[in-house]
């Protein structure tokens, strides 16, 4: 067994766990970025392009550089 140190230790969170608590911690983000009237950027998959929401839902797709 190989020896842990301290950064390899999770302190017991699972990885499913720790996924779930970033998810969450992006959402609350983005929220709290609506909120502000801060535009979210999001990434738009099947366009393959990066846009931005604005809080009243607008979208507006970034330009290509």
């Amino acid at each position: 067994m190989l020896p842990e140190n301290d950064f390899d230790s999770m302190c017991g969170i699972t990885d499913d766990e720790l996924t779930a608590r970033f998810n969450e911690a992006i959402r609350i983000e983005n929220e709290i970025s609506k909120a502000k009237g801060v535009p979210v950027v999001r990434y738009d998959g099947t366009k393959r392009q990066v846009y931005y929401e604005y809080s009243d839902g607008k979208i507006q797709y970034a330009e290509k550089a």
